[in-house]
């Protein structure tokens, strides 16, 4: 068999284990594991000394979303760009209808945003904002190659929210077509309730963003997870929840999948490191995010579901703002825009972190960051392992050596970072998509445009 390239004499990393040798690439496809592979004319990347891993995916960001008021900063070129550069090969991001749009409307409007940017692969998981509307449209979005759907416990003011009656309907719709309903779920009316009544000029000179924090305990979080787990066991519906933070949400998962129930959750990575004593700061406000930053004990929790079973991904959340769009808070907590920048240091994070830390083995992390994330999202076997006849998405990582975080030397648009000055093992020295080095010698070289979509069967447990 001809091989256009050979990654030589790295520790490849695959679902059944490691070993020192190499990887063969024909196209854009790994057709040869071994040690010693040869085949003339062959380009060969040298990875001794490094690990081999599988290209991350993040199934959860947010690229040039509308929000709060604002546009987050990073598109498909810059958001992309961040991806490869942290060794990420595929990115989910969701297609939120605008007002009176049709599902199919909202995914033309976020595959227009995609194409002709797009540094990597990528799809979407469809929104569903209005019940009544979109129900009978879910179909035609499966037949399309749309297998996740997303709807959003609270967000009522963009125009987002669904209650109980369109997320046992949906659950209902995913068990019928064998789908998978993704959830953020926070509980809004104790929510807004709270926000409320701290909402006043005493509490915000008093407080600052701390009020995030104050106004969104654990509760809302572990409520609104055992409310859709219920609805999840009662119509047999594959239901996964995002950007779980609660220690109490992994109480709930961990028992529902003990009864058999169809769920699964992930957590980000900005949870595992991260938590709400950086509202204490000055520029605490930076930090804000949905749900928000918890306390030490949630990561410790968070940290042991990975472990145990119970929390299956490791994801983003990527939603980024400059500092310019962060300071329209003005004092008032409810007005900042919320979301981090993220796509560019998760592998670094999981891997300095988590395996240098010694909380998860190089294997495990890449099953959280890419072997779970594409059998779960109807991607596998194309993608998330190094196996023959997978997509030949590798990256190249140095075990030890550091590069310290700093926003003016990244692609991402963010010009701050909650890890700034951060010293991190685990960014890509190179980064292969389908066969093709988009990043070599830590720098993105890849051509803007090429990622494709990637159209889905199936999806969930």
């Amino acid at each position: 068999m001809r091989l256009d390239r050979i990654v030589k004499g790295g520790n490849v990393v695959t679902p059944s284990g490691s070993f020192i040798g190499d990887v063969g690439i024909s196209g854009e496809t790994i057709t040869a594991l071994g040690a010693d592979l040869a085949s003339p004319g062959a380009e060969i990347i040298d990875a001794r000394g490094h690990h081999v891993i599988p290209g991350v995916l993040d199934v959860h960001v947010h690229l040039e979303l509308p929000f709060c008021g604002s546009v987050s900063a990073d598109d498909y070129r810059t958001g992309t760009r961040a991806g490869a550069r942290g060794g990420v090969t595929t990115v989910i991001d969701f297609a939120i209808p605008a007002a009176g749009q049709s599902l199919g409307e909202a995914a033309d409007t976020w595959m227009a945003k995609a194409e002709g940017k797009s540094l990597i692969d990528y799809t979407f998981h469809i929104c569903i904002t209005r019940w009544n509307d979109h129900r009978d449209q879910i179909r035609g979005m499966v037949d399309r190659g749309f297998t996740t759907f997303k709807e959003f416990m609270i967000y009522e003011s963009e125009g987002w929210q669904s209650d109980d009656r369109a997320l046992f309907g949906t659950l209902e719709k995913m068990r019928e077509y064998g789908t998978m309903l993704l959830v953020h779920a926070e509980s809004s009316r104790v929510l807004d309730e709270l926000i409320a009544r701290n909402h006043t000029p005493e509490l915000m000179q008093q407080y600052g963003a701390r009020l995030h924090a104050m106004t969104r305990p654990n509760f809302v979080e572990a409520e609104a997870i055992q409310r859709v787990v219920q609805w999840s066991e009662a119509t047999g519906g594959q239901l996964y929840i995002v950007h779980m933070s609660t220690a109490e949400g992994a109480d709930i998962v961990r028992a529902a999948q003990a009864r058999g129930v169809p769920v699964v959750a992930e957590t980000c990575v900005q949870y595992l490191v991260l938590d709400d004593s950086v509202f204490e700061r000055e520029d605490g406000h930076l930090f804000a995010c949905c749900p928000q930053l918890k306390k030490p004990a949630d990561v410790e929790r968070l940290w042991k579901g990975l472990t145990q079973g119970e929390v299956s991904v490791i994801s983003t959340d990527t939603c980024t703002f400059t500092r310019e769009q962060k300071a329209m808070w003005q004092g008032d907590w409810t007005k900042i825009p919320m979301g981090m920048p993220g796509l560019e240091t998760l592998l670094p994070l999981t891997y300095t972190r988590g395996v240098l830390g010694g909380r998860m083995t190089l294997g495990e992390m890449c099953l959280k960051l890419s072997t779970n994330p594409a059998r779960l999202m109807g991607l596998a076997p194309r993608k998330g392992a190094i196996a023959i006849g997978a997509d030949a998405d590798l990256a190249i990582i140095h075990p030890t050596n550091t590069i310290a975080v700093d926003p003016s030397k990244m692609e991402t648009n963010a010009d701050w970072s909650p890890y700034e000055g951060w010293p991190l093992a685990g960014f890509a020295r190179t980064t292969l998509s389908r066969g093709e080095v988009i990043v070599d010698d830590y720098r993105v070289t890849g051509r803007e445009g090429r990622g494709r979509w990637l159209p889905r069967t199936s999806a969930g447990v």
